[in-house]
């Protein structure tokens, strides 16, 4: 199960987050601790390089794609990484993370549906998300 799904900008303030099954009152620790943990790891680290951490007995795979940290916490099966390099079309800055932002959250819900990874072949998700309005017949 994918129990959080955070986006970041490299000074640590979350631009997207999305929990599944996580009280809240435990959301503001797991922000916490994804920003810290990105903090000290990956300065340095080259685009899309791959970071995996355990913690309370989930795993976290975290990077960064452009100027945007990515982080996905999960367990059992679910603890592999998505991606918005698509709905963005290049390595996402800030700027044009912010201005895909519905499309990127489209994407997200089209992905994970409470938790559990619903969609990952691109085409369809693709698909899914267009923003078209609805054809009358």
């Amino acid at each position: 199960m994918i129990l959080a799904v955070l986006f970041a900008n490299s000074d640590g303030n979350i631009l997207v987050e999305r929990f599944h099954g996580v009280p809240a009152e435990e959301r503001l620790h797991w922000r916490s601790f994804l920003v810290k943990l990105g903090s000290e790891n990956l300065k340095g680290s080259k685009n899309e390089e791959l970071h995996v951490a355990s913690h309370k007995s989930v795993s976290i795979v975290y990077t960064t794609v452009g100027d945007v940290c990515l982080y996905i916490v999960g367990k059992d099966e679910y603890d592999e990484l998505a991606s918005v390099k698509d709905v963005c079309a290049k390595p996402p800055t800030e700027r044009l993370f912010l201005d895909k932002y519905g499309r990127i959250c489209l994407c997200l819900d089209e992905i994970v549906w409470k938790g559990l990874l619903e969609n990952t072949e691109k085409d369809r998700v693709r698909r899914l998300i267009r923003l078209k309005p609805p054809v009358e017949p």
